[in-house]
């Protein structure tokens, strides 16, 4: 992987620009894991597809999104950088950052005008392209920053909260430019929702709690791809799954998967463990925090801490609540029950835990790279809307990881390519 020169333009705002160097260090262990990403980047620096594009980024600032960042500049863009969550920032790699000359705003545990201040910061470069994770970035320039889209040529997105947003915008028709929805790219959703959200979700528990799941109760809420894996690797420690649902079809999915599927009211009076991971408002609330049990610890591993009704719970408790450790907020019911709400209802993976390994975000920022070169070359025949990753894209980064991984799979025979596009063949 080639070497950057670090440069004296350090701009950004970060806590500690003496981390520097344990950044540099982690960023590098990061990247051995993160080979198709690697071949990209070397790529990127031969052919230039960034070349005078100006990318605002809006992201969880960790080792993994460093090396994404200097895969874009190797691809000749100019980049800032600021959080898209004010837990997730590694504060060592934002001050890292800074010194390979991608200006980043980014502290752990920022207020929210820190966190706003942080995100002017960026559209004060006047980008061309927004790279999200969450659409805050794309909101922000769309009410505040009108001005600045006639030259904006599109934009990336990475969640499934973001891209909720998204359609949102478009279906009212205030999308402001075409956004590929990085996200639904199967390589994405399949290998980062699914596998990394399950495990990073339990560590950021176990970091935060150090609490055992094995044979405790975890009710899961919400089974999309991120709530298939929380379940599986929680079943997978021993814990008694419970997941709730609006969704019947996927509801009839976790039956099948073998867990225990029922009404949040009923799942509320049962529960150890609870963690949200919907996408939407208030799926746990008063009347679920009413029923629960004493000790229960209840996160949410969603893009935004609004899945929890966190008001009710300080009205429950008449604001009274201890720190018993860095991660708890233990609030003490009227009725004497304490029930723990971890990392503020943040991302428990990130706030409390280092997020997904970096062998999972591999193939989700070789698509977001990708996609952001795609942009590049194909924005004026794009319209304002939502697109899913073009398949190519999806199917060459699963190639490549499977080729960094030591696995070959078959090809389908000139015979076989001919029948699957046939209409003709029958019994």
């Amino acid at each position: 992987m080639p070497v950057l020169e670090r440069t004296d333009a350090l701009r950004g705002d970060v806590k500690d620009r003496s981390l520097a160097e344990m950044g540099h260090s982690r960023i590098a262990w990061a990247a051995a894991y993160m080979p198709v990403l690697g071949q990209i980047r070397e790529r990127f620096a031969r052919e230039k597809p960034l070349a005078g594009v100006r990318i605002g980024a809006c992201l969880h600032v960790t080792t993994e999104t460093a090396n994404l960042m200097l895969a874009l500049q190797a691809g000749g863009a100019e980049i800032a950088l600021c959080a898209s969550n004010p837990l997730s920032t590694q504060d060592d790699v934002a001050a890292a950052l800074c010194e390979y000359d991608i200006p980043t705003y980014a502290i752990k545990a920022e207020d929210e005008k820190t966190y706003y201040r942080h995100i002017e910061s960026v559209i004060a470069t006047k980008p061309h392209m927004s790279m999200d994770d969450g659409c805050d970035l794309v909101t922000t320039i769309y009410t505040k920053h009108n001005h600045l889209l006639a030259d904006m040529i599109g934009g990336c997105e990475e969640t499934t909260t973001g891209v909720i947003r998204l359609k949102a915008m478009q279906k009212d028709g205030v999308l402001p430019y075409p956004v590929v929805a990085v996200n639904n790219a199967l390589t994405k959703h399949m290998f980062d929702n699914r596998y990394g959200t399950g495990q990073s979700t339990l560590d950021g528990i176990i970091r935060a709690t150090n609490v055992l799941l094995a044979g405790h109760t975890v009710v899961v809420v919400g089974y999309g791809w991120c709530g298939r894996g929380v379940a599986s690797r929680a079943a997978g420690m021993g814990a008694h799954v419970v997941v709730t649902e609006v969704d019947p079809r996927k509801a009839i999915e976790a039956v099948m998967d073998g867990y225990r599927v029922m009404p949040m009211n009923d799942a509320a009076k049962i529960g150890d463990i609870f963690v949200t991971v919907t996408g939407n408002y208030h799926v746990v609330r008063e009347e679920h925090f009413r029923l629960m049990k004493d000790g229960a610890l209840v996160c949410n591993s969603g893009h935004f801490n609004d899945e929890l009704d966190l008001d009710a719970i300080e009205r429950l408790s008449d604001g009274r609540k201890t720190a018993p450790r860095a991660f708890v907020e233990q609030y003490e019911m009227h009725d004497g029950r304490k029930i723990c709400i971890l990392a503020q209802g943040r991302l428990i993976n990130l706030a409390a835990g280092e997020g997904h390994p970096a062998a999972v975000m591999d193939m989700s920022f070789a698509n977001q790279g990708m996609s952001a070169a795609y942009l590049a070359k194909n924005h004026r025949n794009l319209e304002k809307k939502v697109y899913d990753v073009p398949i190519e894209i999806d199917e060459e980064v699963a190639q490549l990881k499977l080729a960094s991984m030591g696995v070959d799979i078959d090809i389908l025979s000139a015979e076989q390519v001919k029948y699957m596009a046939s209409w003709s063949e029958g019994t």
